[in-house]
């Protein structure tokens, strides 16, 4: 959500007659993230206000796109909280700025909040679950672009920048989920459209209820339990500079409680949670790494710091056993 392409306030205006979105009245450049250009577009339509969200997509195609913009769309039918893509009068939502690949969806009400508690994470697991269901007949595929391949690609260019320590960890927890990759229980987990990056960030809430998620510009197909570890990773842990990675258990089994009450848990999950709550650590630790060490240039750059998801992978390791409990059928149904 960084600036890398400047967009002028007549050009967002015709791309906005186009899409029959009314006059713009207000163009902001949106700060965080690091992936593309959002700007958050205000316009009049008939009396009425209307808030909206474009954006620009710096490394996606428009080949990779359709399966984004249509996953948005079609989960929003289902009834899923998730910002819809505008169309033009020819039924288009995927658009051309500057010669690149553009969206203008739904803005979602409220704020996110960045101190969740317990009530906060029950409504996100819920609502996760919800929309696992509803992805499960959607027609497009397309594979996580963040998941195992790339991790195996993204390493070796990410090494020389590591402490020796740091690269022995980041070594042995890549051979750790090749490993895992490939065993039965891997095979058997349920699998289907993801969002795979449902931090705090990129939900909303409004008087303390949860209006929606939004940014599914990393989803892809791949594990339901890659989805859920990477939201427990991020809603369940302490986020000041002082802390260790570990998980808080009320949120954490709020999250797992609610999710399960949708849609439970099947046996190869139960298993493999501790091992997919490392493969979510190790992603983010790896794209941080990247982005830090490798950046591009943009307006409202911003680069989240690795050493966070560092502590949290080394966490999981060290807690993988003990993570286990949280599975427990008496856990899940006393939180």
């Amino acid at each position: 959500m960084a600036v890398y392409t400047e967009v002028a306030f007549a050009e967002a205006a015709a791309l906005l007659h186009d899409l029959n979105l009314g006059d713009l009245t207000e163009l902001r450049g949106i700060q965080g993230g690091i992936e593309n250009t959002n700007y958050f577009v205000t316009s009049e339509r008939e009396g009425a206000t209307l808030e909206h969200v474009l954006t620009v997509f710096e490394r996606l195609s428009f080949e990779q796109l359709p399966f984004y913009l249509h996953l948005m769309k079609f989960l929003a039918g289902r009834g899923i909280p998730v910002p819809a893509p505008a169309a033009n009068a020819k039924g288009e939502i995927l658009l051309s700025v500057q010669g690149k690949p553009a969206a203008v969806v739904d803005r979602l009400r409220g704020k996110s909040d960045l101190a969740p508690g317990v009530a906060q994470c029950e409504a996100v697991g819920a609502t996760l679950a919800r929309m696992h269901l509803a992805g499960l007949d959607f027609p497009m595929s397309q594979p996580n672009l963040r998941g195992l391949p790339w991790w195996n690609e993204t390493v070796p260019v990410v090494l020389p920048f590591l402490t020796p320590a740091q690269a022995d960890l980041i070594r042995a927890e890549l051979a750790y989920q090749n490993h895992v990759a490939q065993s039965p229980a891997y095979a058997a987990l349920p699998r289907g459209p993801v969002h795979a990056d449902l931090f705090r960030d990129n939900a909303m809430f409004e008087n303390g209820e949860l209006t929606g998620f939004f940014d599914f510009y990393f989803a892809g197909c791949d594990t339901f339990l890659f989805d859920i570890a990477v939201c427990l990773n991020d809603w369940c842990v302490l986020h000041d500079q002082d802390h260790d990675g570990s998980l808080d258990t009320p949120r954490s089994l709020a999250l797992l409680t609610a999710y399960q009450a949708v849609r439970p848990l099947t046996a190869a999950e139960r298993s493999l949670l501790p091992a997919l709550l490392r493969a979510g650590a190790l992603r983010f630790w790896i794209s941080r790494l990247w982005d830090l060490h490798l950046p591009r240039e943009a307006a409202l750059l911003q680069p989240h710091d690795p050493s966070h998801f560092e502590r949290v992978l080394r966490a999981r390791v060290r807690d993988t056993h003990a993570l286990a409990a949280l599975l427990r059928d008496d856990a899940l149904q006393s939180a």
